[in-house]
């Protein structure tokens, strides 16, 4: 048993933190909002406590998972922060999906401190983090990875380091670049077999046996053609991963144009009002009568 902490009990990190205490570990949890830690606490045992800093005293391993830079930054720092309450020679593991920025400079506060730092966000959304399937990405060095993996496995089915801190961040860049093009290339390729009233559903039946096929046409086709999007990775969520990926583009000097032409799809999504639609809702704007993507 490790002792641990989790900050951050979204849709995400809560059933991670559920796993780490269905494995056996002594577990403390914190959220923003009061109530969800201590509902989390009467379903899954363990303590919350009212700080992060209070969260991770004593804790061998904390593990967070919260919004975007702002948000990760509100709950590593000051003196209710995670890294004021963490003790020399623990390992903090960042699961936000955040920029490569934020992950260098907690790293090297941390290491400041004596305590190891790990980037590791993740791929499989809330149904890999309820079923403990997630693929996690990760940035470190080799013996915080080799400390930490047996515990935040606990809800993976695959944690894989990378390289030095930032590198999680940046590969779950090109997880998210792979995911855009797939999602736009589906939406057309549905689109298309109703254009030319072909049964969509058996189109997406015999070329997912092909080299077409992809997570996006295994799990999304079928409500994609049904029109059903009130589910899933949110637009809006989709667009802060996309920014981030965008800006660490121009730094390093990559070309994303088709990653940029997407991203500017979902900014249409978002104003149809479906900032919270499931990021397959791209194919809305092929179907519109008389509209697509840069069509109006």
């Amino acid at each position: 048993m490790t002792k641990t902490a989790f900050i951050g009990l979204g849709v995400m990190g809560a059933p991670m933190a559920g796993h780490l205490a269905k494995a056996g570990h002594d577990v403390t949890v914190y959220n923003r909002t009061a109530e969800k830690a201590e509902n989390w606490v009467k379903e899954h045992g363990g303590e919350s406590a009212p700080t992060p800093a209070q969260a991770a005293d004593g804790a061998e391993i904390v593990c967070a998972c919260v919004g975007n830079d702002a948000d990760l930054r509100s709950v590593v720092y000051g003196d209710d922060g995670i890294l004021s309450g963490m003790k020399k020679g623990a390992i903090f593991v960042d699961h936000t999906t955040a920029s490569a920025t934020v992950a260098r400079e907690i790293d090297a506060k941390a290491r400041g401190l004596g305590i190891g730092f790990l980037d590791g966000p993740l791929s499989g959304g809330q149904a890999g983090a309820e079923g403990g399937q997630l693929t996690i990405m990760v940035g470190g060095e080799q013996k915080d990875f080799d400390a930490a993996e047996p515990v935040i496995g606990a809800y993976a089915k695959a944690v894989t380091l990378l390289g030095p801190a930032g590198a999680g961040q940046l590969t779950k860049m090109v997880n998210q670049i792979c995911f855009a093009g797939l999602v736009q290339g589906l939406a057309e390729g549905i689109a298309f077999a109703q254009a030319a009233n072909l049964d969509a559903n058996k189109v997406i039946d015999v070329i997912s046996k092909g080299a077409a096929q992809s997570w996006q046409m295994d799990n999304r086709a079928a409500t994609m053609i049904e029109d059903r999007f009130d589910f899933g990775f949110a637009v809006e969520w989709m667009r802060k991963d996309l920014g981030i990926t965008l800006t660490e583009a121009r730094n390093n000097g990559a070309q994303l144009p088709a990653t940029a032409a997407v991203d500017q799809f979902y900014a249409e999504i978002r104003a149809m009002g479906g900032g919270r639609w499931d990021t397959s809702s791209l194919i809305r704007l092929l179907t519109r009568k008389g509209q697509g993507p840069g069509r109006h």
